[in-house]
């Protein structure tokens, strides 16, 4: 038996693997090894299960002081196609949709500077009042770290306030990759990567439930990457706030990066990796938006067990060339997790299955 293949039937028996043998196994072993194990995971955790959410997106402003080379989606402010969302406007998108069965409102934005500290609680509050019994996902930790430089709190008391507003869960975003070498390559201005976790943790510890990315497929080597899942697999065994890790494929239009993203082997192999290392984070997304629904689906195969959701507005992924549609039908997505052989089951934020 060779090294990968003890490594192979190391995870089979449940055991973990560790950082090295992670990279033995993504780099040597062949594509349909690797799936196989995979989906024997995702398999007797969820069986046939595919999860989605009924969920919407909004993306409340796209002034960002930050200027990160792999976004499309920013602007300056003035700037042609800057645009914020007043509480208003943000009550009549939730109200337009009030006679659907949204379980989720998930929100992020750009870091603007001329929003007052009270605009975010305010959107949060108004939310609530409008639908009661929505989760609110909202506010990655880079947004959560600049408001709090910017209004002199801790990021605990923000998030504790966010919280008390309405906020149930943050979404993994502004993770990229957290090696900081890379980092002044991608996001200079960004928070570091310890950062990103040292603030996830502080949510946990306020029993706030968080989900975790990374994005890769642009300068990033395998290295990286596995250093990433290793920085989240530690955070999880200490602190068990992790609900999913979602792999998010690097978008390569209407950016300054000029890196031409994953292609479909690469975005397998990330999927199939991510569930068999990350032992301890219960759900591994694929995450349509960015995939594309055809690689989703096959991602299915590959260890994914959630499939995101219905979304509609979704504007930053598409802002950087995603050419997916911007939002699906129950009964669309429900067709295509059929289709790849798996049975969607409908759940919340927090992955509990809706009767």
């Amino acid at each position: 038996m060779n090294d990968t293949q003890r490594i192979i039937e190391k995870a089979k028996q449940g055991l973990r693997i560790s950082l090295k043998e992670a990279l033995q196994l993504v780099k040597a072993a062949s594509i349909h090894d690797l799936g196989r194990l995979a989906y024997q995971i995702r398999t007797k955790l969820y069986a046939d299960q595919a999860f989605y959410v009924y969920n919407q997106h909004i993306n409340y402003t796209n002034i960002c002081q930050n200027a990160c080379r792999f976004c499309a989606y920013s602007k300056r402010p003035g700037q042609d196609g800057a645009y914020t969302y007043s509480i208003d406007q943000i009550k009549e998108a939730i109200k337009s949709r009030i006679n659907e069965p949204i379980q989720e409102v998930h929100i992020v934005g750009g870091l603007n500077p001329d929003l007052p500290y009270s605009y975010y609680l305010e959107l949060l509050k108004s939310i609530k009042e409008i639908r009661p019994g929505v989760k609110i996902k909202a506010f990655t930790a880079v947004e959560i770290a600049f408001l709090a430089d910017k209004y002199d709190l801790s990021p605990a008391r923000v998030l504790q306030e966010l919280h008390e507003a309405g906020l149930d869960a943050l979404p993994g975003g502004g993770a990229e990759v957290f090696d900081p070498l890379l980092r002044q390559k991608l996001c200079p201005e960004k928070i570091s990567g310890q950062k990103w976790l040292n603030i996830h943790k502080k949510a946990h510890n306020l029993g706030i439930p968080t989900n975790c990315t990374m994005l890769f497929g642009h300068i990033e080597t395998w290295e990286d990457r596995i250093n990433h899942l290793e920085s989240l697999r530690n955070l999880q065994d200490e602190t068990g706030g992790f609900l999913c890790f979602i792999p998010l494929p690097y978008q390569p239009a209407n950016n300054n990066l000029k890196a031409e993203g994953p292609d479909g082997l690469d975005f397998l192999r990330m999927i199939a990796i991510s569930r068999i290392f990350l032992d301890n984070i219960p759900h591994i997304k694929a995450y349509w938006v960015f995939a594309g629904i055809k690689a989703a689906q096959l991602a299915l195969w590959y260890g994914a067990d959630d499939f995101d959701g219905t979304i509609v507005e979704e504007k930053i992924g598409h802002a950087a060339g995603a050419d997916t549609p911007r939002g699906l039908t129950i009964k669309n997505l429900c067709k295509f997790i059929e289709k790849a052989g798996f049975r969607p089951v409908q759940r919340d934020t927090f992955f509990k299955v809706r009767a």
